[in-house]
């Protein structure tokens, strides 16, 4: 059992309840780091400068130590993510764990911000899902052991994959396979610890580019004037929110009604699909999605609940990636120049 000291909870209370927007000078919404370089790479000190030049408050990176390094005293919010492959080794050797706490994140610790890490990207369905829930149990033993546990979110990423229905919303549940391979232990761990918060892959692209002709353009990206779905009392403009409440009506009926949701990815591509991946389509949707994110306030199902952490999906165009859908989401250019306006330099907010 842990007890908190009354100025801990006058904390908590804080931040659970102060709005979400722009701190300072930065936005508060994040941008993940490449996981394969752009044809003309930049240096890590680059790419953490830009991110401070166009206040972007958030970064999702892999353990790169170059990087990890670069962050030190940026102020910038960091979810560091453990690669899938690590994933069963962390679950079957406590050591491993221990270890890949003083490599990646104890020579750090005192002067980059940590708030999320993240056990495995997609991981559930799969070989490796029974895996991330003991891996993320050792990851948040060792957290406590060096004191820092109740400052960084123990989570992992799944996709619309593990959901057997997302429209409408509160039909959803989880898949039978996601659940039988480790879901069900994900939910039960986060159900019961104050980091109690599950990332979730949100593509509304994904969803019109497979049925545009039953999900409008205007639902995935943010621009309808009215409620597209209505379901029972619970009225959604937005395929976004529509997708996250899925995911809250899923969680209950696992028994994780207290488990919280971060958007862990989420983005629209300029190319790579004809006429439904455009500049003008990726620029409104992520235009839309920092105006969403900053001003949020809760789903349909969760109103009132201000704040999200979201990301977006990515900060370059990943030439290399192996999966060719994901390669041209990139809201910059290589030569760090912005693929379309969407933050503006210096602190100067246009949304």
């Amino acid at each position: 059992m842990v007890y908190l000291s009354f100025f801990q909870i006058v904390w908590i209370i804080v931040l659970v309840n102060f709005p979400t927007g722009t701190i300072g000078d930065k936005v508060n919404i994040g941008v993940s780091y490449p996981r394969f370089p752009p044809d003309v790479p930049s240096l890590p000190q680059e790419i953490v400068d830009l991110y401070k030049k166009y206040g972007i408050g958030k970064i999702r990176i892999p353990p790169i130590p170059d990087v990890l390094e670069a962050l030190r005293g940026s102020d910038i919010d960091v979810a560091l993510g453990i690669p899938n492959e690590d994933v069963e080794t962390m679950a079957t050797n406590f050591d491993f764990a221990t270890f890949w706490y003083t490599q990646f994140i104890e020579p750090y610790v005192h002067d980059v911000k940590f708030t999320f890490m993240t056990v495995g990207n997609e991981a559930i369905p799969g070989e490796r899902g029974s895996f991330v829930s003991p891996a993320m149990r050792n990851l948040q033993t060792v957290l406590d052991n060096n004191g820092v546990g109740s400052s960084m979110h123990v989570t992992t990423a799944v996709s619309t994959n593990v959901l057997d229905f997302t429209i409408p919303p509160s039909a959803a549940e989880f898949t039978i396979e996601a659940l039988n391979e480790g879901l069900d232990k994900v939910v039960e761990f986060l159900q019961y610890v104050a980091s109690n918060v599950l990332m979730v892959n949100v593509y509304p692209y994904n969803d019109y580019a497979a049925d545009p002709a039953n999900i409008r353009l205007d639902f995935a990206q943010f621009t309808a004037n009215e409620a597209v779905i209505v379901d029972d009392t619970l009225n959604y403009t937005n395929l976004f929110d529509a997708t996250l409440d899925a995911f809250f009506w899923a969680l209950e009926r696992a028994n994780g009604s207290d488990v919280r949701l971060a958007v862990a990815e989420t983005g629209w591509p300029t190319a790579g699909n004809g006429n439904v991946t455009t500049t003008a389509l990726a620029s409104t949707y992520n235009n839309n999605l920092v105006k969403h994110v900053v001003n949020y306030n809760g789903t349909p199902k969760k109103p009132g609940q201000g704040g999200l952490d979201a990301f977006i999906f990515s900060l370059f165009d990943e030439n290399t990636d192996p999966d060719e859908d994901r390669r041209n989401f990139g809201i910059f250019n290589s030569n760090l120049e912005p693929a379309y306006p969407l933050f503006s330099a210096n602190g100067n907010k246009h949304f």
